[in-house]
């Protein structure tokens, strides 16, 4: 009998420390409301879930953008006008690896012309779809059968599906690396792989910004350590010196720091800082680039 306890105490305590704390799990079958999304508006058949192997099913074309975020499943429904069943309301809720994935995600398919509404972390909409995140999900709407949809109807959908979420409404901590007044925050993006395309810059954020009319990009290569950042600045600058391309390398006060005219980007200026990289590119002033440079570098934290 006591053996029996003690057996039993142990599956228990393994149970529950399998879940990290604070952590919410949610059965993604559940998350699509059921057996309608908004009153009038009826789930046509029954919710099909895609993996990684069968999301080509769904998304033929476009599955391979989604890997890199971590990618683990998608839950789809489709509901129908109960007024018009030719007009319809396919909704997918697509589970992905962080809240950093699903925002990386949202930005990639936002638009800067959609409206901004109130749900989840951020969301937008317009006549034919909506996107938004919360937590580690992406949620995207898409009207079919018609090109222009009363937005009321997205939002109640939208909403619907919010209540079957975990109540995570923070934003990436990432992103207050660049909230500084010259970037424009809707152009604000996570690259998952390949920031610049090069894959030494394994992943990091991007964003226009305007410095006194000066139009430029920044970006913060996001690495796990400082010798890691180190090592990717060191892989630019042998990229660009096997390129033929003159690099200026800056060292002051235990900084580190290049100019060079990418064969890409055109003007570059780039800062190790810990174990991040922060750089302006497609500048025409480098002094505005270095000033847009050192405000992030303040706002980082290692």
């Amino acid at each position: 009998m006591h053996m029996t306890r003690s057996i039993l105490f142990i599956f228990l305590c393994s149970l529950f420390t399998a879940v990290p704390s604070g952590a919410v799990y949610v059965s993604l079958e559940k998350i699509l409301p059921s057996p309608a999304c908004v009153p009038g508006w009826i789930m046509d058949e029954k919710i099909t879930l895609f993996n990684k192997d069968t999301l080509f099913d769904r998304i033929d074309g476009e599955a391979e953008l989604y890997f890199p975020y971590g990618f683990e499943m998608l839950a789809s429904a489709r509901y129908a006008s109960k007024q018009n069943p030719q007009i319809a309301v396919d909704a997918d809720v697509y589970k992905m690896g962080s809240l950093l994935d699903a925002f990386g995600m949202y930005a990639n398919y936002r638009r800067k012309d959609d409206a901004e509404i109130k749900v989840g972390a951020d969301g937008t909409v317009s006549s034919s779809q909506l996107f938004f995140y919360q937590g580690r999900y992406l949620v995207r709407l898409q009207v079919t059968g018609t090109t222009n949809l009363d937005q009321n109807v997205f939002l109640a959908c939208a909403r619907a599906i919010t209540q079957n979420l975990p109540p995570n409404t923070d934003r990436p901590k990432e992103l207050e690396m660049v909230m500084i007044p010259a970037v424009i925050q809707k152009s604000v993006r996570y690259i998952a792989q390949s920031l610049l395309g090069y894959d030494f810059f394994r992943r990091g954020l991007i964003a226009d910004a305007i410095l006194k009319g000066e139009e430029m990009q920044v970006f913060v290569v996001l690495e796990d350590s400082r010798d890691a950042a180190l090592k990717a600045f060191e892989k630019y600058s042998e990229n660009l010196e096997a390129s033929g391309i003159d690099a200026r390398v800056i060292r002051t006060h235990g900084q580190i720091s290049l100019k060079a005219v990418d064969p890409l980007y055109g003007n570059i200026f780039v800062e190790h800082v810990g174990r991040y990289l922060v750089g302006g590119v497609r500048f025409k002033n480098a002094f505005a680039a270095e000033q847009l440079v050192d405000q992030i570098r303040k706002r980082l934290r290692d």
